[in-house]
Order: structure tokens, then sequence, then C-alpha cells
């Protein structure tokens, strides 16, 4: 095991690039599809407490489903929110990235970098054509 995990939806741009940047790094992470398998309340509560971020900096305020529950609303009370993350999975963003050197909402994907306890391997291009690690294994 390597203590790294990521909660990913390969549909995401962002998440297929950041776990690519792990496997850069020469480790297999433990890969959470959390659209097919959403943590529990109390995992969700801890990921998001061990970010030390805000319960509404880890919604997806892209998805139609956000705008439909009127999200934005500040009437809805943290608890509240992460109960509709709960019953609708894609609210939650991602990806989501725990290692032993941190927990982060990894947007952009190169935010994951200071995460990762081994160097990069050799150069990393993302998706869109965007050079983030070079040859050497150095960010550009």
């Amino acid at each position: 095991m390597t203590g790294i995990t990521i909660y990913h939806n390969p549909k995401c741009g962002t998440s297929r690039n950041t776990l690519a940047l792990i496997r850069n790094s020469g480790t297999e992470p433990r890969v959470i599809h959390y659209l097919e398998t959403p943590p529990s309340r109390a995992g969700l509560v801890a990921l998001i407490a061990a970010m030390g971020t805000p319960v509404r900096a880890v919604i997806r305020a892209k998805e139609t489903v956000y705008q439909e529950l009127e999200l934005d609303n500040p009437k809805w009370s943290d608890d509240e929110l992460i109960d509709f993350m709960l019953a609708h999975p894609i609210l939650i963003n991602r990806p989501i990235v725990v290692t032993p050197l941190g927990t982060r909402l990894c947007r952009p994907s190169e935010a994951v970098l200071d995460l990762l306890p081994q160097p990069q391997q050799g150069a990393f291009t993302k998706e869109d054509g965007e050079a983030v690690i070079d040859a050497q294994g150095r960010r550009v």
C-alpha cells in the first residue's frame, strides 16, 4: 500500500491529470471512483476537516443539480450541504488526494505535487498540452 488515495472521476480531465502525476512519481495510488463508491458521512466530514477548507469549497458548483437545489443560497448549513453531497456525489469536487503529507482538493492538477513524497520520475504534459514537469522531473 502506498499511503496515497485519490478520489477520482475518470471523466474529469483534472482528475485524470492528477492521477497521472501521482503515477509519474512512481507510485500507484489507491483509486476510489467516488461516484460509484462515495465516502460515508464520517469519511466525507473527515476529508473536509483534513483539507481545512469550508464545506462550500468542496462543492462542485458547475453541476446542474447545484443550480436546481439552489445550493448557493446561504440558508444551507454545512450539515445540509454534506447531506446534498452524499445524496448527489457528483457535487463532491475532485480530485481529492490524501497522502502522508496532507489532504487537498487538487485543482489545478499540479497542486498534487506538494503532496507527493516521491519526486517526479520524468517529463509530464497535461492532456491539454501544457508542460508541467521537464525531463529531469522538475516543475516547468
